[in-house]
This record gives structure tokens, sequence and C-alpha cells, in this order.
């Protein structure tokens, strides 16, 4: 049998298991097995159906048993700020909610109101959007949801689904940065952000490190599996960006990255968070990183593209990434909008979406479907360069090439407009990173890796494509 590493990677749209086995001082990667992860609605409600998208991963798991790999551990990476909370007993209360539900409107706004907002980024360091966790949290206490009072601890998607699969609970630190519930310099809880949003100390247990081995596989789950019953589970990045941004080869000294899915998420890795007040006002985010911190924005990206596309398949008129690309590529507009307006978070039509927010700006408005695509791919690359001139400001020196990550790498229009945008050279790949990083931190916790040694495995393991301005 091959011994491998699994990730199990779970997006905005849909999730996989990977299988990762070193060879010849590079890592081989093999998608084994891709399911949908889908929102359901619960009465008022958008949740995620956690023991479905459970299932699926354990049915990734066997089938890599299945294809001949003895297993040696586990990695699981997802989206930030969701959770789920777990009783005394360890029963799930609920399903978890959506980021994207419509419960947190206006909490912000609720919560600066007796919060000083400098003081507050100058502790958690986290942008202030309405997705983030500390707001969920709050849009329950003010509704007097008893699962706060019945819950003996918080557990993100990535310490939910590790806790199910190991019986061990715990708080990776990379995915708790998210919250807005850090003290960003300290990478611990912050007690007074907590006691300022009236929430129970008690739900918020220890911080895990990423690169730490949290348990091994429940037996019955591994007799179930196949399993050998050593198998570990390791906290990685556990919040995806985390995991893509440590297998970005181009976003070292002088570097940047963007993590290019359904958000964008562009950043530059430092030392030591950055707290300043021009940096709260331009939107960054501290977020943990692998052994540095993650100074990004939170940029809305392919979102609008995956909505259009899932609207006209609802028509009747759906069209493949490749169609729609090579109409984008035909097309002539020069319409741009703010990818950022909250009129694209979840309209009811994403067309008419864009339409109306053209019409609003006296703007053309796209006509066909490569007119819409081109008006996105303007529009992120727009919103690039203001975010890599506005991190410029903050970093000691300035960003001399930009390493794009993930799926959509692959966008080779939007990688051609973001470098004459931006005037530097972009490298796009790996389109892989995010599994890449979460398998290269299995190997480096069991010790078959050197720290120092990720890098030039990751080099060996990717292959990029340039973009000159």
């Amino acid at each position: 049998m091959k011994a491998c590493y699994l990730a199990a990677d779970f997006g905005g749209g849909s999730g996989r298991v990977m299988a990762g086995r070193l060879v010849d001082g590079r890592l081989a990667l093999e998608e084994v097995y891709r399911f949908a992860n889908r929102q359901i609605r619960l009465g008022d409600r958008l949740c995620w159906d956690f023991p479905a998208l459970f299932q699926e991963m354990k049915e990734g798991i066997a089938q890599a048993v299945r294809r001949g790999y003895r297993v040696r551990s586990i990695g699981i990476d997802t989206w930030g700020v969701d959770f789920g909370l777990v009783d005394r007993a360890g029963d799930l209360l609920g399903n978890p909610v959506c980021y994207r539900d419509a419960r947190t409107e206006g909490e912000p706004e609720r919560f600066m109101a007796d919060n000083d907002p400098a003081a507050h980024y100058a502790l958690t360091g986290i942008q202030t959007m309405p997705i983030n966790t500390l707001y969920q949290l709050r849009a329950m206490r003010r509704a007097g949801d008893v699962r706060l009072d019945a819950a003996e601890r918080l557990l993100f998607m990535p310490d939910l689904l590790s806790f199910y699969l190991t019986g061990e609970a715990g708080n990776e630190y990379t995915i708790a940065s998210t919250s807005e519930l850090l003290d960003a310099a300290q990478g611990t809880w912050s007690d007074e952000t907590i006691r300022r949003a009236d929430l129970p100390r008690r739900l918020f247990g220890p911080i895990v490190r990423p690169g730490t081995v949290r348990g091994t596989v429940r037996a019955d789950i591994a007799a179930e599996l196949g399993l050998d019953p050593d198998v570990a589970v390791v906290a990685v990045g556990s919040h995806d960006t985390a995991s893509a941004a440590f297998a970005a080869p181009e976003a070292g000294e002088g570097g940047a990255f963007l993590s290019s899915g359904t958000w964008s998420l562009l950043g530059a890795l430092v030392d030591r968070p950055v707290l300043s007040e021009e940096a709260r006002r331009a939107g960054f985010s501290n977020e943990g990183g692998v052994g540095k911190i993650c100074l990004l924005q939170n940029i809305t990206g392919l979102w609008i593209v995956q909505r259009l596309m899932a609207e006209w398949e609802a028509r009747g008129e759906g069209v493949t990434y490749e169609e729609i690309n090579a109409a984008a590529e035909r097309s002539t507009v020069a319409v741009t909008i703010d990818v950022d307006d909250p009129s694209f978070a979840n309209p009811r039509s994403m067309e008419q979406a864009v339409r109306a927010f053209c019409r609003r700006t006296g703007q053309e408005e796209p006509r066909t479907k490569g007119d819409f695509m081109r008006t996105v791919c303007l529009s992120l690359a727009a919103r690039y360069r203001r975010g890599i001139g506005e991190m410029n400001r903050l970093l000691p020196r300035p960003v001399e090439r930009l390493n794009i990550l993930g799926g959509g790498c692959r966008n080779r229009l939007l990688n051609r407009l973001t470098a004459r945008a931006l005037g530097i050279p972009v490298y796009a790949g790996p389109v892989e990173a995010t599994a890449l990083g979460n398998l290269l931190l299995q190997a480096i916790a069991l010790g078959d890796v050197a720290r120092e040694e990720a890098a030039a495995i990751v080099a060996r393991s990717t292959e990029l494509e340039r973009f000159d301005p």
C-alpha cells in the first residue's frame, strides 16, 4: 500500500479529499473525492448541512483506502468565521449558520456604538465585517438564542470536523484569528473583547497551533473506514487562506499573495501584526498564518461570476468557464463595478444587481455573458491595484510581484489584466495551493520533512505561469 497524507479541503462551494505523497523530493497530489458543499435553508436561517459534510469527508477517506492508500494523517481546512456550538455531552446544537445569512445586518454598527473602533482594531487587528464570528454571536445574544447558554464549546468548522473525527476539542489558531475575538499581538483569546461582547468565556477553548497533532481518529471511525488505529489528525493552517499562503512560492520577501476563489484574499506575510489606524481605515486584517501573520484584505472575488453562472444555468442558458472566458476575451466593454458593494453580497439576481450598479454610476450595462465576465475581471484588477497601493503604505518595502493562488489563477484574462493594472509581474499557481500547504504541514508535523525544507519542496512541486505588465 502507498503511504499518504490526506487533506480534507472545504471551499465555499465544493469540498474534496486530496491525497499527498512525498516522491523524489516533491509532493505528488491526487484528488480522491469531490463533493458539493451546499447551504440549506432551515426556517429563517441559511445553514451548512454539517452532518452531510462530515459524511462526505468520511466517504473521501474511505475512497482513499479503497484506492490502496495507507493513510498516515489527515488535515482539515475550511473557510473562516463560521462555527458550531456543542453542549457538555458533545452534541451539536443545530447546524452551523452560513456567514451569508442576514442575521448579522447592523450588528457591527450596534457593537461599535458602545466601543471605540480604533481601540478595538488595535487589539483584534481584524477588518470589521458583518460576517465575522463576533457579530454572528452578538446577533444570537440579541435574539435571546438559548444555545449560547446551553453550549459548552464553540468550534469553528475545521475544529468541529476534527472534534467528531477524534473526540478532541480545541480552536486552531489560524481559523480562530478570523473571528475578531483574538488578541492579534498575543495570538490568544481577547478576554476584554469577549467580555465587551457579553459572551460566555467557557465557549472559547485552548488555542491549537498549526503543525500540532490534534489527536488520532476515533477507534469506531477508523474501523468503519478501514484505517489503521493510529492515524493522526493534524492541525494544519485550518483557515484555507493560511494553508494556501504557506504554499505560495513567490510570496516571500518583496512578494504578495492573492488567494483567488469565491473570495479574493490579497495579502503579504509579515512577522508582526500591523495595528495602525491607517491599516484599519484601509480595511486590512491581521489573520494568523503558519509562523507568520497574513496582513490581508478580504475582497469579494469570483463569487459574482459564480452566481451569474448559476443564474444562467437555472434559466437553461448554462455555459462552461472555458466558454465564458473565451467570450470575455472577445468583449470590448470597459465597465467597472465596486465588487465590495453590499448589493453584490447575496442578491436574488446577480445579473440585475450588476446592471443596476452600472445604471446608478452612469455606465453602459453589460449585454452579453462575455461582457459580464470581462466587467468582473476589469473590476477585480482595479480593486487589486487599489489594495496593493494601500498595502505598500504599510509595508517596509513596496510589493514587487504578486503570486495568485487557487482555482482563480486559471483565469488567464484576469491574470493579464491584473499584471497590467499593478505594473508588476504576476505569477499564477499553484492551483492546489491550499491542499499543498495542508499536506506539507502534515509531513512536517509527522517529522517526515524539516520545516526549512518546505520552500524547496513547494518549488519542486509546482509550475508557475508568469504574466508581465
